[in-house]
């Protein structure tokens, strides 16, 4: 059995879509039924229920997006700063195995060779550096209270998306803002991303830290042109002139625009689809939100 924090979530749902679907028997904790934010009420239901792997995909996102984060920095803080150290606890305690979801939003830019961010490159949107969002920068602190921590998988999300309707995902913001920055970025594909984390305990790779993104990087500019091209949502699409205009004019927090390597995730036999192909995939297939 798997135990599944945060199942309620747009990733969370995910993870709980892939276990069903897989046949994998699961339990999806609920804050209401076991207050897993309490180390040693989650380590009774370890020892109690004796799962073989736990998923952590409990955080503080804000909504509609970051900006959300800076009016709420005590949940935030410790939805994604110290939350993942009670988990780790817990788990270290009840000999559990598990993975954490934290996030490629700890980085801003690229190498400076023009490269994406490899696992072994020091985040540069931190606390540390000053330079960045509320909630970059609890991810950032989760990551470091996980440092050292044994028999743990940490998996970077980046901005998803999928060929659903849904304020979460990042092709909808596309079509929804009046106006988008011009950025380039590495993201993930929702299903994509929840399979290949999943895949890591399945396969039994070395535990550690995974960027878990499409190879490759896409800019706002070519998201929008395949938008137009699949015919999705035909439109006018007004930019930002530059950051600063977006900043002055409709951003609370600065934002992490980023490019990342996949390739450790690769080279451990995971590969996923190239963002841009998996981007027209998605549109091509894609599906108005339920009424």
């Amino acid at each position: 059995m798997i135990y599944l924090l945060g199942g309620s979530g747009y990733v969370g749902q995910a993870y709980q879509a892939l276990l069903t679907r897989k046949g994998i028997p699961f339990r999806n904790l609920r804050r209401a039924d076991v207050d897993y934010a309490n180390p040693a009420v989650l380590r009774a239901a370890l020892l109690r229920d004796k799962p073989e792997f736990l998923i952590n995909a409990a955080g503080y996102t804000g909504k509609p997006n970051v900006d959300a984060c800076e009016l709420h920095k005590t949940e935030c803080l410790f939805g994604n700063g110290v939350f993942p150290g009670l988990v780790a606890q817990a788990c270290t305690d009840a000999g559990v195995p598990w993975g954490h979801v934290s996030s490629g939003c700890i980085y801003t830019g690229s190498r400076p060779d023009g490269t994406g961010f490899s696992e072994t490159d020091t985040p540069n949107f931190t606390f540390r550096t000053n330079n960045c969002s509320f909630y970059s920068g609890t991810k950032a602190l989760g990551e470091e209270v996980l440092a050292g921590t044994p028999n743990v998988f940490t998996w970077r999300l980046r901005i998803p998306f999928n060929e659903v309707e849904n304020p979460r995902n990042y092709l909808t913001k596309l079509m929804r803002y009046q106006t988008l920055l011009a950025a380039e970025n590495s993201i993930s594909q929702l299903e994509e991303f929840v399979a290949a984390t999943f895949a890591c305990w399945e396969k039994r790779v070395p535990f550690g830290t995974y960027n878990v993104t499409n190879p490759g990087h896409v800019t706002t500019h070519e998201v929008v042109d395949l938008i137009l091209k699949s015919g999705v949502c035909p439109k006018h699409y007004v930019f930002f002139k530059d950051e600063s205009d977006f900043m002055h004019t409709a951003a609370k927090t600065p934002r992490s625009n980023c490019v990342m390597t996949s390739a450790k995730l690769a080279s451990v036999g995971i590969v996923m689809t190239e963002v841009h192909e998996a981007v027209a995939r998605d549109l091509a297939r894609w599906k108005k939100a339920a009424a």
